[in-house]
């Protein structure tokens, strides 16, 4: 699922801004944590929790050229 970065939090939390209108608190996994810099208005791909749904994870930040065929191609 699709999500904008909103507000950093701190301590590899992030509020996001999700695709299906709910606003979400994610948590950067371990795999990406110390890899890729996360900022305010980025486009990322999250899991929302099975078990808590206003809780996900975040798996994958976009670049920029990336976010650009996105939205040409329809998907944003």
């Amino acid at each position: 699922m699709f999500a904008q970065a909103e507000l950093m939090m701190g301590a590899n939390h992030i509020r996001v801004k999700c695709y299906d209108g709910v606003t979400r608190m994610g948590r950067i996994k371990g795999k990406i944590k110390k890899r890729v810099w996360i900022r305010e208005g980025d486009i990322l791909i999250v899991i929302p929790w099975s078990f808590q749904d206003d809780k996900c994870d975040i798996i994958y930040r976009y670049t920029g050229p990336q976010v650009e065929w996105l939205r040409r191609n329809g998907y944003l």
